[in-house]
């Protein structure tokens, strides 16, 4: 794939060859016909929203997918070209494209979806692209809006449906990232009244805590959340968090607010509140987002890294390259493709010779993808012998032999099974450059 300064560097053909890349060479009109993906930055487009949704795309039936389809459509043509050629010097671009990405498995209806859209979508046919879109951008909710650059793919903002909402109008398009310090700027409270500003936070790691009482998993995270905390400022660490509250009322956050010993952002601070939602483009609750003293991410997998760590001896929580598998990360699993090397955990030294057999391969597809600044495509694992390891290899319909090297792609409900007497680092490495080039065959789930 074309690298983001490789093709800015190129202009709109660059642009156009990434596009492609990444859409494919043609997109699906409303009216049946066909448009070259090629031809977007040719006609002005900047911005191009990825739009993830089910048969009606998130609008059928009435209700809040009604108007949620009413309100898309509506900010969409605001970024449309007058229908009437105008002057020269009022010629007016389009800046913003939509392309809709469906989950739809019946073509008619898939047609009749599409059809009332009055944006682009990628073809029906077209299903392991749709996939390879999916698990590229981590899509875990529908429906669902990704803004990308047009010129480089890259994520401008993970959580479009809110742009929708905070901005219906686009005066602040095209909605790129901020720092973390703009974003929180202003007064944070204390659970007791007292008012800070979050300019207290420089030099400190941070946790970004997007919770809810009314979540039964927040709750029992917050209850494991509060004792790491302590544990952590005891240790002398610089460690502060900020509750970002998906509360339905103010009461609501008050009663669990009472419960935490840090900081949050006002309730009815919603602007600032939606503005961290969009920044780390959350999906679904709890989150707990590591940020780094000049507040960078160090890990958007908080969640797991606290209840996989209750002593907090690995704060803060550098990512690995390879994980053991366990029931508080298999969730996981369920994010995009996973490579798990299963072994038998009966030989005590088998589990750590397998994590440093696969770590050279791990931490060299990280750092590719890492310079291009885009997700890694591939989580790697290695599972020992337990119920929960049992499971998934009943759930998969996976042969019981050790050492056995898979890929497991749960959303798309796909295997990709090595099944060899000696795993070897040359073998790892073979598979995974396969299944990246799309060279492996896939077995049902």
């Amino acid at each position: 794939m074309a690298s983001p300064a490789a093709a800015a560097a190129a202009g709109p053909a660059g642009a156009a060859a990434a596009l492609s890349e990444l859409l494919g060479e043609r997109l699906a009109a409303p009216d049946g016909s066909e448009v070259a993906t090629a031809s977007l930055p040719a006609r002005g487009v900047s911005l191009v929203g990825l739009y993830f949704g089910g048969g009606g795309g998130g609008g059928g039936g009435g209700g809040p997918g009604a108007q949620l389809a009413a309100s898309l459509a509506a900010f969409y043509a605001r970024f449309q070209p007058p229908p009437q050629a105008a002057p020269p010097h009022q010629k007016q671009q389009q800046r913003l494209e939509l392309v809709f990405v469906s989950a739809e498995q019946d073509q008619p209806r898939w047609q009749e979806a599409t059809r009332a859209m009055p944006w682009l979508a990628l073809p029906f046919a077209d299903k392991r692209r749709k996939l390879k879109l999916w698990n590229k951008f981590r899509v875990s909710n529908i429906p669902s809006l990704i803004f990308i650059d047009a010129i480089t793919g890259k994520v401008v903002c993970q959580n479009g449906l809110l742009v929708i909402r905070d901005d219906p109008e686009g005066l602040e398009f095209p909605w790129g990232p901020r720092p973390f310090q703009e974003v929180i700027a202003g007064p944070l409270v204390q659970n007791k009244g007292q008012s800070q500003d979050s300019g207290t936070l420089e030099g400190s790691y941070v946790g970004v805590y997007f919770s809810a009482h009314w979540c039964p998993p927040c709750r029992s995270l917050t209850r494991v959340l509060v004792e790491s905390y302590r544990k952590i400022k005891e240790a002398g660490q610089k460690f502060e968090i900020v509750f970002v509250s998906a509360d339905r009322s103010e009461d609501s956050f008050k009663q669990y607010f009472s419960e935490m010993p840090w900081l949050a952002v006002p309730y009815a601070d919603e602007t600032r509140r939606s503005r961290l939602n969009r920044l780390y483009g959350i999906q679904g609750i709890p989150t707990l987002i590591i940020l780094d003293p000049k507040g960078e991410v160090i890990t958007r997998q908080g969640r797991v890294e606290v209840l996989n760590d209750l002593d907090c001896r690995e704060f803060p929580w550098h990512p690995k390259a390879v994980l053991e598998l366990t029931e508080a990360n298999a969730v996981h699993l369920n994010e995009g493709p996973c490579l798990v090397l299963f072994v038998d955990s009966d030989d005590d030294g088998e589990s750590e010779a397998a994590k440093q057999l696969i770590q050279p391969i791990a931490e060299k597809i990280i750092a590719k993808y890492k310079a291009k600044d885009e997700e890694t495509p591939l989580l790697f694992f290695v599972a020992g012998e337990d119920n929960m390891t049992d499971s998934l290899r009943d759930y998969t319909n996976l042969p019981e032999a050790a050492p056995l090297l898979t890929i497991l792609d749960m959303s798309a409900r796909a295997k990709y099974v090595m099944d060899v007497e000696e795993i070897t680092p040359d073998i790892v490495e073979a598979f995974v450059n396969d299944f990246l080039l799309d060279k492996l065959k896939p077995e049902p789930i």
